[in-house]
């Protein structure tokens, strides 16, 4: 079974925000997105999301035009037929678009639609655009396709309208807790650094021709993003520094010095391990969002209270319901919180 890139893009800065749209709403806008662990820019297609293991695969092609006609839509589908048509099974073929015009949907209230809320006159008008786009790739078999494929081919097809601000997008990384909230500049901002960290990947090495035996093998070559690195980019956004930045944070000074001196290597370490399991443990998204608020509004509320004293005011119910942490780890957090908050 063998897989070669082809077509392979450089970043256009006009498609760049919607590509980082499709990886939002990958990321935090399906019922499955918690499957899905890394994002594979520029590689398989504009971006390819994939399970831990890089064994189920998301295909999705991005487009910004507000106004697609049927047979634009069409066109923009080649690459995800091109992977129909490979010897990787990819599970989902989506096509997120900026808009349609008003002759594609029956129903025009639903943004995540499949073939059947699209108009028969223009649904021939995307098999005929499918085809068109194909007849001129040459990674494209164009003689040996046939009805019966194309058919198949759109069935599969998931199609989602964009219908959020990138502040909107960002936003729903952290959930329903609106005390952490930043500012609209902020969140643009935030935004912005995904967009670039996305880009960034399509300048790491040239992989147009590569062959690949498994969907996994296209991780060596490092054209992919994880939900992990996104959520510290936010995280350390909301609190003005990289929550895993070397040294000891100052308002935990105190405490690991009370530890003897051999042990407090082991404490700090401990300490940045249980951070990492609480930030990117994706089942207890919501537990870890709403006990970073209440310690985030207790610091703002109280910004004279040592640790100890913040620790006390915490909602005992939320700190109770953040299993990856002991007293000691959440402490080192509430710390890393403080210093951010209060530079």
């Amino acid at each position: 079974m063998t897989y070669k890139v082809t077509s392979s893009e450089r970043l256009r800065p006009s498609g760049a925000e919607y590509e980082t749209k499709a990886l939002l709403y990958l990321m935090n806008f399906r019922n499955d997105s918690n499957d899905i662990y890394f994002y594979v820019v520029d590689f398989f297609n504009d971006l390819t999301g994939m399970d831990k293991m890089g064994k189920k695969l998301w295909d999705i092609q991005s487009k910004g035009a507000k106004t697609s006609s049927p047979k634009a839509i069409g066109k923009e589908l080649v690459t995800l037929f091109k992977n129909f048509r490979s010897e990787i099974e990819f599970s989902y073929y989506l096509l997120f678009l900026g808009g349609v015009s008003n002759t594609v949907r029956i129903d025009s209230s639903l943004n995540i639609f499949d073939i059947s809320n699209i108009k028969p006159e223009s649904l021939n008008k995307i098999k005929e655009g499918l085809l068109e786009e194909s007849k001129e790739k040459t990674y494209i078999h164009y003689d040996s396709i046939n009805d019966e494929e194309i058919d198949a081919f759109l069935h599969k097809v998931q199609f989602i309208i964009d219908d959020k601000k990138p502040s909107e997008y960002v936003k729903s990384i952290v959930k329903i807790h609106p005390g952490i909230i930043p500012n609209e500049d902020t969140l643009n901002a935030i935004f912005n650094e995904i967009r670039d960290q996305q880009s960034s990947k399509k300048n790491i090495g040239v992989v147009e021709n590569i062959s690949i035996e498994t969907s996994f093998e296209a991780l060596d070559y490092y054209h992919h993003i994880t939900s992990s690195e996104i959520k510290l980019l936010v995280l350390g956004r909301i609190i003005n520094r990289n929550p895993f930045d070397k040294g000891v944070p100052f308002s935990f000074v105190s405490t690991l010095n009370r530890a003897p001196v051999e042990k407090r290597k082991i404490v700090l370490e401990d300490c940045q391990f249980a951070l990492s399991r609480a930030l990117f443990n994706k089942n207890r998204a919501d537990e870890f969002w709403a006990l970073f608020e209440n310690v985030y509004s207790t610091i703002s509320s109280n910004p004279n209270d040592d640790i100890n004293m913040i620790f006390q005011k915490l909602n005992p119910l939320l700190v109770e319901q953040s299993i990856d942490f002991d007293v000691i780890s959440l402490k080192y957090f509430i710390s890393i919180v403080k210093d951010g908050v209060q530079e």
